[in-house]
């Protein structure tokens, strides 16, 4: 799945479609993050308040993979950064 997101509210909407695709609840999916199933909920209706950090964790523990990339190339490709 490859998705362009232009909104926090489009972020919520994947990141609740990919924990239902993954057959998590949303308690399971707060277990693997360490979090409350109160805090998961609010993350998926309110992505705007997700840190960087709690968004990577979120993003790996659904299997998914963040990726940023130049507008004018399109889907061209992805680099490896070292850093």
């Amino acid at each position: 799945m490859k998705q362009v997101v232009s909104t926090p509210w489009q972020l919520g909407q994947i990141l609740q479609a990919a924990r239902k695709a993954a057959g998590l609840n949303q308690t399971e999916a707060a277990a693997r993050l360490n979090v409350s199933q109160s805090r998961m909920s609010h993350m998926e209706l309110n992505p705007d308040t997700i840190s960087v950090d709690q968004l990577l964790a979120l993003v790996g523990a659904l299997g998914l993979e963040l990726v940023v990339q130049d507008r004018a190339t399109g889907a061209a490709e992805v680099s490896d950064v070292a850093w």
